[in-house]
């Protein structure tokens, strides 16, 4: 099949700018085929370059006694002791989501999936953040249905309990929805499997499904914002199959226990491409491919769609060629293509062969570790105008306008769609600020949470950014595990905008100070960029996903509020209004400063949670709604009533941030305010659960008459 031949139009059509044209003819020395145009157009774009966010990433801090394996891998690995290590990583399928809810968030969810396979762990936990635009918007219905059932209808069958997550609806998602896919897995620490090929001449092996043409340009095209051509780009959104994955993960983890794997990489955005020039430039070595040899489902593919197919549960892997039969047999067993296709070689070449023809003969090592390097200007965040007036509204008119609204109404139209408890290790489902699955085998138990409110990194990138890690901090914390580590999806708009840039640039400051301060480094991540449709930026929504371990059971913090518990308050209310909840939902109102993050009490008042939770029955952090919201909420879910003695709006709604609400009879509640006197921490009763209505200073109404509202709002303002 003829080519095309290489126009300025095609370049700029493979998202490729003039100066990175110019580049690239410097690095060939001629002009490209349509294969390497290709080829160049997948590693250099911002999705697998990282072109426009690498210099800042460096700043964040990804070490730690903790740490194993930081970025730069499929997955970053934490250590949990006795041999023992978790491996987890989020992120986005945003572009495809939209075009193609089901599938794009299926596949999103079968890609982060190999991301944890692939280095040798058995997954054991999934999540996933969801951002859509109004619920009166035309889209959304259509993509929340499409979006949750992909997700629900491929992390079930795959057989992984999603045990946690998140859902907002704000108009800036109205033209591009965001899903951020997060796994955790479990593997022995001295049994990692890493992606730098070694050895020359070893086999280079393609394990899975076979290549179809779905996919093609998936990679260029999530890194381009919409306008009024995406319905076009339709056919760049991947098909996935759970099931083929379920015997690729058997298939790998068999493979790996055989000892015949030097190195091994998913094949995800940009396909064959990125896994094989990923797994030659971090071996320091060249790759030769025999595309002949890929295993096809299609008729007629040209190297051009080969090289650029993102079709799924695909693995690329070099091999010990003395174990060929061994690992073919367990593949075979399995049902799955085993194919060699290709070797390791000692030059610095990708070197491309279809039909007996070179196709594509590039230095390798300038497509990934030297891709161009980008420090696009960027204007600081203006500081946010001072908030003014707040408007005065009813304690349990406040509390209404809060819980039926889809962004913070009960979700369990949305996480009932999902298997929680396959694999049997489940000790909290959604529902509680963090999930919690048992370390099967052991007393001990991880804890998974993702967080960030965009609202507050808009108005304050570094104060947002800040906001996010803590309040992942006070997730963790408050099911009783010590925070570990964190992984981060970073969303944001157009990079080459210096205001969206200056958004990404505060927001990371304030991600690397709060994960430093709190000891949770940043060990694995994605960046989405270009969110945009028709030049309208999504709000910037650097989503973080963190774990924390609990040593035993002892530990856990998992109760609910009974009969008679008081209500108490751990940290200071100073009744910051600022980018408040109530002010967006009750009033439409987005103004005012971020609440202020001070790290260190951060730190303290989870300290102390962690060394009292003996005296602790139930907890939850504060965050968006601040107490009214906690308190309604950790009520509803045992079916009991509240009062708080509190009625003024900034006591109640405020969101200043080192809070939590705990729940303990009388008798622990009196020794946790004597405790927090002793250590410097604010402790005080603010109410009592009990009863069947929800008091507020005064103000009240039948808890049943709020719960009605609270579990039937989601389904009812989204139309579904």
């Amino acid at each position: 099949m003829q080519e095309p031949a290489i126009t300025p139009e095609l370049v700029a059509a493979h998202g490729i700018k003039p100066d990175e044209w110019e580049r690239l003819l410097g690095i060939m020395g001629r002009e490209p085929t349509f294969t390497e145009l290709g080829i160049f157009s997948a590693m250099w774009n911002e999705h697998c370059s990282y072109k426009s966010s690498k210099i800042h990433l460096k700043k964040l801090p990804t070490t730690g006694p903790q740490v194993i394996c930081g970025p730069g891998e499929n997955a970053g690995v934490v250590d949990i002791g006795d041999g023992q290590a978790v491996i987890f990583k989020m992120e986005s399928h945003n572009h495809p989501s939209y075009i193609e809810p089901h599938q794009g968030a299926a596949t999103g969810v079968g890609g982060i999936l190999r991301d944890v396979f692939t280095m040798g762990a058995r997954p054991i936990a999934a999540m996933n953040a969801l951002s859509f635009g109004l619920p009166s918007h035309p889209k959304t219905a259509h993509l929340v249905k499409g979006v949750v059932e992909g997700i629900g209808a491929y992390g079930n069958a795959f057989g992984v309990p999603t045990v946690g997550g998140e859902v907002r609806f704000h108009r800036a998602y109205n033209g591009n929805c965001l899903v951020n896919a997060f796994a955790a897995g479990l593997a022995d620490a001295d049994k990692i499997f890493y992606s730098a090929a070694s050895g020359v001449g070893m086999p280079v092996v393609y394990l899975g499904a076979k290549t179809g043409r779905d996919g093609v340009g998936g990679a260029t095209m999530a890194s381009a914002e919409f306008d009024d051509t995406i319905e076009e780009k339709r056919p760049t959104v991947q098909v996935g199959d759970p099931f083929t994955e379920k015997r690729l993960l058997e298939a790998c983890l068999e493979l790996m226990a055989s000892g015949a794997v030097i190195s091994i990489q998913d094949m995800g955005a940009a396909g064959l491409t990125c896994s094989a020039v990923e797994m030659g430039d971090k071996g320091g070595l060249g790759i030769k491919l025999q595309l002949d040899d890929v295993p096809q489902r299609e008729t007629g593919m040209t190297a051009y769609e080969m090289m650029l197919s993102e079709s799924q549960e695909r693995m690329l892997m070099v091999l010990k060629p003395e174990k060929e039969a061994e690992a073919r047999a367990i593949f075979e067993k399995w049902d799955l293509d085993f194919a060699i296709v290709g070797e390791t070689i000692p030059e610095d070449r990708f070197l491309i062969l279809h039909g007996n023809e070179v196709k594509a003969d590039i230095p390798l090592s300038k497509l990934s570790s030297s891709a161009p390097e980008y420090d696009r200007p960027w204007l600081p965040t203006p500081a946010a105008a001072p908030l003014g007036e707040v408007p005065q509204i009813g304690a349990i008119a406040g509390l209404k306008a809060l819980i039926g609204s889809p962004t913070y109404a009960h979700k369990a139209w949305v996480y009932e769609q999902y298997d929680s408890q396959v694999g049997a290790d489940t000790l909290v489902t959604p529902g509680l600020p963090a999930g919690v699955v048992r370390v099967h085998g052991t007393g001990k138990a991880l804890a998974f949470t993702s967080d960030v409110t965009p609202r507050y990194v808009k108005a304050n990138p570094v104060q947002g950014g800040r906001q996010a890690v803590a309040e992942a901090y006070r997730n963790l914390t408050a099911v009783g595990a010590r925070p570990l580590a964190t992984t981060d999806n970073l969303n944001f708009g157009n990079p080459e905008k210096p205001e969206i840039m200056g958004q990404f640039v505060g927001a990371l400051q304030g991600i690397g100070e709060a994960c430093r301060a709190l000891d949770m480094p940043i060990v694995s991540g994605n960046v989405s960029l270009y969110n945009e449709t028709d030049g309208q930026p999504i709000l910037p929504t650097p989503t973080i996903g963190a774990v924390g371990l609990l040593q035993s059971m002892d530990e856990l913090i998992a109760g609910r509020p009974e009969e008679g518990d008081l209500a108490v308050l751990v940290g200071e209310t100073k009744g910051h209004m600022g980018q408040s909840a109530l002010l967006a939902e009750a009033f439409g109102i987005e103004a005012g400063d971020a609440p202020p993050v001070d790290l260190e009490a951060e730190r303290r008042h989870g300290e102390f949670i962690r060394a009292h939770r003996r005296l602790i029955r139930a907890c939850t952090d504060l965050g968006d709604g601040g107490l009214a919201l906690a308190a309604f909420e950790m009520a509803e879910g045992a079916g009991l009533g509240v009062t708080l003695e509190a009625g003024d709006t900034p006591a109640l709604f405020g969101e200043d941030q080192a809070r939590y609400l705990v729940a303990a009879p009388a008798e622990d509640a009196e020794a946790l305010v004597a405790a927090g006197k002793a250590a410097g921490v604010p402790v005080a009763v603010v109410g009592r659960f009990g009863g069947e209505a929800v008091d507020f200073g005064g103000d009240s109404a039948p808890l049943a008459d709020l719960s009605r509202l609270y579990r039937t709002a989601f389904a009812a303002t989204v139309g579904l």
